[in-house]
């Protein structure tokens, strides 16, 4: 492999400039207000927690706080205007080097011990996982993660092709939230031009088979990656 991508320690984790410059700014005017913590997440229906970690900028201000956070404190659009400067992150920021290089694939190896993998996931399957995220996520990111995860399934008819070679471990397939319609999705998707799926069988599963997902890809300019998911429902 000529390079390798660990998600825990690559230095894309940093939130978006604009989510703590948002942030800051909606708790300069509501000290300037006079206004608590507490009395704007009532206002804004969120809770404390939820709008002290906006204000620090670990989540992105929403519209709908600013808006609050305007008429509240008398910012006079000023703070609603930032609206139009923050934009919500598709991918989980520990996601996001992945994700590129995704993105610039020809050729894709993926095994998975425990879940479907994400390209191949039907829209209800990825909704389950990503809705029973820990710590929980609000219904808006839930949505906005699955949506984002169906676009990247473009890779699996992209022109031209990509070879995409996937191997999902038996236990996968046989967990709860695997309906028919996930399965249908799987057989078609393996008649796909350039896509084949392989399923190892319990009978045949060895100790390395357990370790855990690996994801091997080779980019355009012939870089080599490999990763090792910590969370496969981001995947």
């Amino acid at each position: 492999m000529s390079g390798q991508y660990n998600s825990h320690s690559h230095s894309n984790s940093q939130p978006p400039v604009a989510w703590r410059y948002g942030g800051n700014q909606m708790k300069r005017w509501r000290t300037k207000a006079n206004v608590s913590r507490e009395e704007l997440a009532e206002a804004a229906n969120y809770s404390p927690d939820t709008i002290k970690s906006m204000e620090q900028g670990v989540r992105m201000p929403t519209p709908r706080a600013l808006d609050v956070a305007d008429q509240l404190c008398g910012a006079e659009g000023l703070l609603s205007s930032a609206k139009d400067y923050l934009q919500r992150e598709k991918f989980p920021a520990r996601a996001q080097d992945f994700m590129e290089r995704e993105r610039e694939a020809i050729s894709l190896w993926w095994y998975e011990v425990a879940l479907i993998p994400g390209l191949l996931q039907t829209e209800g399957y990825a909704r389950r996982l990503i809705g029973s995220h820990w710590p929980p996520v609000d219904e808006e990111t839930v949505e906005e993660r699955v949506a984002a995860r169906m676009e990247r399934q473009e890779i699996l008819t992209r022109k031209p092709p990509v070879a995409c070679s996937f191997v999902v471990f038996e236990a996968a397939l046989r967990v709860p939230q695997v309906d028919a319609a996930q399965l249908l999705w799987l057989v078609g998707a393996g008649r796909l031009n350039g896509v084949s799926i392989q399923v190892l069988p319990f009978a045949r599963a060895n100790s390395a088979a357990l370790m855990g997902p690996m994801v091997l890809l080779e980019t355009r300019d012939r870089e080599r990656f490999a990763t090792q998911p910590d969370s496969p429902r981001a995947s």
